[in-house]
């Protein structure tokens, strides 16, 4: 919805903004975007950017899964939130289950295992993710990492395959 600001509103705010504040983000159809969006992360998993941030070192995205099973197992360098939209998901070494509606706080230095059970035909959450996700192996082996930086690689990769186009990624970056 476009909304025309009456200047002459007597509780409009008519100061200045702060010089060299960012432009507003504003995604009015998060979910409902055509498939060039979603990019692919795994068999059956795709993410879709919503915000990027590289000078505070973190991302926003929604994670949208159909199929069941083990994901990734991370370890953390910085918090995460988390906000199930669809679905559910848990990690075994923990004795919750996120379910559609739940809000998770996931603090630094914490590893497990996501995971999506049998009776799940969709997941879809929104994660902010603050620092690397670790991947690692049972025993805490590092084997590989994700950050803001490589996932705007990610998307560049995949916005440069479609009619987006690589740049389409500066959309989503503050």
């Amino acid at each position: 919805m476009n909304r025309k600001v009456n200047e002459k509103d007597p509780d409009i705010y008519r100061g200045q903004q702060p010089w060299g504040m960012p432009k507003d983000l504003v995604i009015s159809k998060a979910l409902d975007e055509s498939e060039n969006i979603w990019v692919p992360l795994g068999p059956d998993t795709w993410s879709r950017p919503l915000h990027l941030n590289t000078s505070l070192g973190y991302y926003v995205h929604i994670l949208k899964v159909t199929r069941s099973g083990v994901l990734q197992r991370h370890r953390h360098s910085g918090p995460v939130h988390a906000y199930v939209i669809k679905g559910k998901w848990f990690y075994p070494e923990h004795d919750w289950v996120a379910e559609e509606g739940s809000y998770i706080f996931e603090p630094p230095g914490e590893t497990h295992t996501l995971t999506v059970p049998e009776d799940c035909q969709e997941m879809i959450t929104m994660f902010t993710v603050f620092g690397a996700l670790m991947y690692v192996d049972p025993d805490g082996n590092s084997t590989g990492y994700d950050d803001v930086f490589t996932r705007i690689e990610k998307y560049r990769e995949h916005f440069s395959k479609t009619d987006l186009g690589a740049d389409y990624v500066k959309n989503f970056m503050r």
